[in-house]
């Protein structure tokens, strides 16, 4: 098997020089001059705001046919369609920059030792580039609602109107990031839904029975669907009937020609004021689980899991992480890490031992299953509070053991609690930081785990030191990617 180390020399060569959007082109004056500003501040933003700008004048009026809108959507949600890949990665390169020079400049006033790191230009790395540039997309989701003609049944994806006042779906046709298959999904079940005598809700206070469609491929070929489900107000002998229809439309009508291995009902049952709205998948036909290939590795994925959106840049994503980490068969990992366990688990091999921490759910059952069908006997997964990791963690001190923590925070961020224990192990020397937001959220994790005692954070043991970062572009065409930072102490 190829060493991680392998995927870092394959990296974009990046230019210094930033390269404008599309819509920067054609015009001079005010406009360059609101981005070329952005180099004194947040370049996101200031991309954003001219995007805006830029696209008002361009809005046309209800009337317009339906290739303006899908271009409209493609704008709003891929902000860096319209450049070649290289030009794409300029971009993300100057906004990943800007982040981490932002982080060591908030550091240098609370005189943190980041004189001793590297400079900028030896600390971040090139982009490693995504295999797949589009149609990489292996989850997609649908909505439904009013459509651009006025057709209350339209699949797609929401666009808000000139002037902000409506929201319609739009056909996802022009997304270059969705691939064939999903499109033919959702095209397939707009069909149904405009053979169903019964309307989608078009307001969630009048619940309707179908709503949104989520589409899950994998590698090996499978095809899941799941579908939002309101059963209220329906007798069970209509939720039965309208089941039915959808079972027979997707596996022997005219949405076979999707070929689904999988077609879930995501029923919502309705709150009371003394419950919360919860969700019930169930399987109509087909197999429960797709499988996906992972570095050499099968995971199991249920229809309720995390799962990145794009498998070819996840693999790459791992052998980062690996090579940054100094990941080898010497080496303890606690894993504080989302998901089906596919960071864990494939870190296995190179490991020592790992410790999963912050799987739930079915997820967990989903990474047990993986592990056992791969026979990964060095990785375990426990419901630990950080005290008894961090005591899990000691028993491994003085053996030769390193000692390395995973952070892969997700949506649900990295808590004060959850750093103090970390920077309170002094067994923990290295850590390996993912980050999905490193200009947000993450930031001030970020700052936490490097900021010196003395700054009045609460905060116990040694500071970290940021010694590398390497983006990774995980989503192709926008402006979000993934940022690997190693900090050591």
């Amino acid at each position: 098997m190829a060493s991680p180390r392998s995927i870092l020399s394959s990296g974009a060569l990046l230019s210094k020089r930033r390269l404008l959007p599309w819509w920067a082109w054609g015009h001079q004056g005010q406009h360059q001059a609101s981005l070329a500003s952005a180099g004194e501040g947040n370049f996101t933003q200031a991309v954003w705001e001219h995007s805006k700008g830029e696209r008002k004048h361009q809005e046309g009026q209800p009337g317009q046919d339906l290739s303006f809108w899908q271009e409209r959507l493609a704008d709003q949600l891929l902000p860096l369609w319209r450049l070649n890949y290289d030009e794409q990665l300029k971009v993300k390169f100057e906004v990943t920059k800007k982040t981490l020079e932002q982080l060591q400049g908030r550091l240098h006033k609370l005189g943190a030792a980041v004189a001793e790191t590297p400079g900028l230009g030896a600390l971040l790395q090139p982009f490693i580039p995504s295999p797949v540039i589009d149609g990489y997309r292996n989850k997609s989701v649908f909505s439904v609602n009013r459509g651009p003609d006025g057709h209350p049944r339209t699949v797609g994806c929401f666009l808000r109107s000139p002037g902000g006042k409506t929201i319609f779906c739009v056909p996802a046709g022009y997304l270059r990031t969705l691939p064939a298959r999903h499109l033919q999904v959702a095209q397939c079940y707009e069909m149904f839904l405009r053979q169903t005598p019964l309307d989608p809700s078009l307001d969630i206070h009048q619940l309707g029975p179908w709503r949104r469609l989520r589409v899950r491929t994998s590698s090996q070929g499978h095809t899941m669907a799941i579908i939002t489900f309101h059963a209220q107000g329906l007798s069970q002998e209509d939720v039965c009937a309208q089941k039915q229809r959808a079972k027979e439309f997707f596996m022997s009508g005219q949405g076979s020609v999707c070929d689904l291995t999988s077609l879930y009902l995501k029923e919502r049952v309705t709150p009371s004021p003394q419950q919360s709205c919860c969700h019930h998948y169930q399987l109509l036909v087909g197999e429960p689980h797709v499988f996906e290939d992972i570095l050499g590795l099968k995971l199991r994925i249920s229809p309720g899991a995390f799962f990145p959106p794009n498998t070819g840049a996840t693999e790459a994503l791992f052998r980062v992480v690996a090579e940054l980490g100094g990941v080898d068969q010497s080496t303890v990992i606690l894993d504080l890490s989302h998901g089906t366990g596919a960071t864990g688990l494939s870190l296995a091999r190179w490991a020592a031992q790992v410790l999963s921490l912050r799987l739930v759910r079915q997820a967990v059952e989903d990474a047990r299953w993986s592990a056992a069908f791969n026979e990964i006997t060095n990785w375990e997964c426990r419901r630990y509070d950080m005290e008894r990791a961090v005591a899990w963690l000691r028993k491994f001190q003085g053996d030769g053991q390193a000692l390395m923590a995973l952070v892969d925070p997700a949506g649900a961020g990295l808590s004060h609690k959850v750093i103090r224990a970390i920077r309170g192990c002094p067994a923990i020397q290295k850590l390996v930081f993912i980050s999905g937001r490193p200009h947000a959220e993450d930031m001030d994790a970020f700052f936490q785990l490097c900021c010196p005692v003395s700054s009045g954070q609460d905060l116990p043991g040694e500071p970290f030191t940021l010694s590398q970062a390497v983006p990774v572009d995980m989503l192709p065409h926008t402006l979000s990617s993934q940022l690997v930072l190693a900090f050591t102490r």
